[in-house]
């Protein structure tokens, strides 16, 4: 057994491109069941998923839940509000306070499709069993709190400006 996890050598030894490239290929046909049936981008049901397991929340909490941006959350708010499934509803002591909520219509959407991408996830996992199911639900529950807290030390250290062009940043020679 190599250790290549730990020592990578080259892209395809690194763990975030390899958890890349899964998500890439497992996520491919819930792009085409969102998109082509449904409408719907993936993170428009990421949002609507997140809605229906927390319940209404400010537009910045859902961004936080979501890993996204506040424009790019604040975009697909407005893209699902348009479409019926999102409503924005204000604070009846602040009214420039909003939390957004599903809809009926959004509520349906998720319970018709929810289990459609659930079936999805399983039929991937149907390549490992069961016990290393529990395993690997453990190590990502880990790997994941450890990647927090490492985002939690080093990301203030260094903050890319991308409107300055911060993520095209050439090196200088030397």
């Amino acid at each position: 057994m190599t250790l290549s996890l730990r020592h990578p050598q080259s892209l395809d030894d690194l763990l975030n491109y390899r958890l890349l490239k899964l998500h890439a290929l497992s996520g491919a046909p819930v792009i085409r069941l969102l998109e082509g049936r449904y409408g719907i981008a993936r993170r428009e049901w990421r949002l609507i998923g997140l809605l229906a397991a927390r319940g209404a929340l400010s537009p910045s909490a859902l961004a936080d839940e979501a890993q996204l941006d506040r424009p790019r959350t604040s975009r697909a708010i407005g893209g699902l509000v348009a479409k019926g499934l999102l409503a924005r509803v204000a604070l009846p002591n602040d009214a420039r306070q909003a939390r957004v909520a599903l809809t009926d219509a959004g509520r349906r959407l998720h319970d018709e499709v929810f289990p459609q991408i659930a079936a999805l996830n399983q039929a991937v996992l149907e390549a490992v069993d069961d016990a290393a199911v529990r395993q690997l639900d453990r190590l990502l529950r880990q790997l994941t709190a450890q990647a927090r807290t490492i985002n939690d030390q080093r990301v203030q250290d260094v903050r890319a400006d991308r409107r300055a062009g911060g993520s095209r940043r050439v090196r200088p020679q030397r």
